[in-house]
C-alpha cells in the first residue's frame, strides 16, 4: 500500500481490495478520492489474476458520502464536475464483470450508501450504522441514492429513509436485503476474504454471465429475460469452462477455470 494516497490496493491471491483513506474526514468523497477509486476500480477490472474486487474504508467509516467542505454552490461548474464524475464511478462499479463486494467497516451514508448499493455483495461489521442523509443538508441524491435504493428495499422503505436521513444499524438492512451479512468488527476482513475466495473459485465466465443476466432482468419482461437466459446458457455450452465443470464433477476433483 502507498499511504500518500486517498485509496489503498493490495492484493491477496484473486482479491484486490480497495481501501477509502481519508479517516479524517470519514472517508468523504472528494476531487481526489473519486478518480482515484476510478483507477484502482479499472487496474483490477484489467488484471486477470483478480477474480473479485473489495471495496472499503479505512477508520470510523466506510464512507459518510460527499466532503460538503469542498462544495461551494457558487461555484456551480466545479461542482457539477465533480458530481459527473463521482456518478459515472459509481456507475462504474455494476459494470465491472467481476464480482464486487462492499465491506462496511463503519458509517455508510449518502454516497457511502450508494457505492455499497452499487456493488453486488454488502458484508457489514456489527457496529456498522447505514443510512441516506441527503436530505439532512438540503441535497437530492445523483448516484442512486433514490432510483436504486428504491429497487433494493422498495418504495416505501426507500421514502423512509430518504425522508428522515436517520443511520440505522446494520442488522436493519440484513431483514431488508440490502445487506448480505452481518459479522462481528474484529472478522469482516477474513470473512470476506474468505468469502472473496469462494466466489473467485468459480468460473469467471459464469460468475460474469450471472451477473450481467440478473442485473439486467430488473429492466426485462419475465419472458425476455427467461429468453436472453437461454440464449447466455447455449453459448456457455461452448466454453472451455463448463467442459472443465463437467469433467471435474465425473472426476471427483477440484475444477480449475481458466475464464475460457
Amino acid at each position: 500500500m502507498n499511504d500518500s494516497q486517498v485509496v489503498l490496493t493490495r492484493v491477496d491471491g484473486p482479491v484486490g481490495w480497495i481501501r477509502l483513506n481519508r479517516p479524517e474526514a470519514l472517508n468523504a468523497l472528494n476531487a481526489d478520492l473519486v478518480p482515484q477509486l476510478d483507477a484502482a476500480l479499472t487496474r483490477f477490472e484489467q488484471d486477470p489474476a483478480i477474480r473479485v474486487l473489495v471495496i472499503t474504508g479505512t477508520g470510523r467509516a466506510f464512507c459518510a458520502g460527499g466532503d460538503l467542505n469542498s462544495f461551494d454552490p457558487e461555484e456551480k461548474d466545479t461542482v457539477h464536475v465533480f458530481l459527473e464524475r463521482a456518478a459515472e464511478t459509481l456507475e462504474h462499479i455494476p459494470s465491472i464483470q467481476k464480482p464486487v463486494i462492499a465491506a462496511l467497516n463503519g458509517v455508510t451514508a449518502a454516497g457511502g450508501l450508494e457505492i455499497a448499493m452499487a456493488c453486488d455483495l454488502v458484508i457489514a461489521a456489527r457496529s456498522v450504522r447505514i443510512g441516506d442523509g441527503h436530505a439532512n443538508f438540503g441535497l437530492l441524491p445523483g448516484a442512486g441514492g433514490a432510483v436504486r435504493l428504491a429497487r433494493a428495499v422498495g418504495p416505501a422503505r426507500a421514502k423512509y429513509l430518504s425522508f428522515t436521513g436517520q443511520l440505522f444499524p446494520a442488522d436493519f438492512f440484513l431483514s431488508w436485503g440490502l445487506v448480505n451479512e452481518v459479522v462481528d468488527d474484529d472478522e469482516l476482513d477474513q470473512r470476506v476474504q474468505e468469502l472473496a475466495e469462494t466466489i473467485a473459485a468459480k468460473s469467471p465466465i459464469v460468475l460474469a454471465g450471472a451477473k450481467q443476466l440478473i442485473d439486467e432482468s430488473f429492466d426485462q419482461p419475465l419472458e425476455a429475460g427467461l429468453r436472453a437466459e437461454r440464449i447466455a446458457m447455449y453459448a456457455h455450452m461452448q466454453t472451455q469452462d463448463m467442459r472443465e465443470g463437467l469433467a471435474a464433477f465425473a472426476e471427483k476433483r477440484t475444477p480449475h477455470y481458466t475464464g475460457q
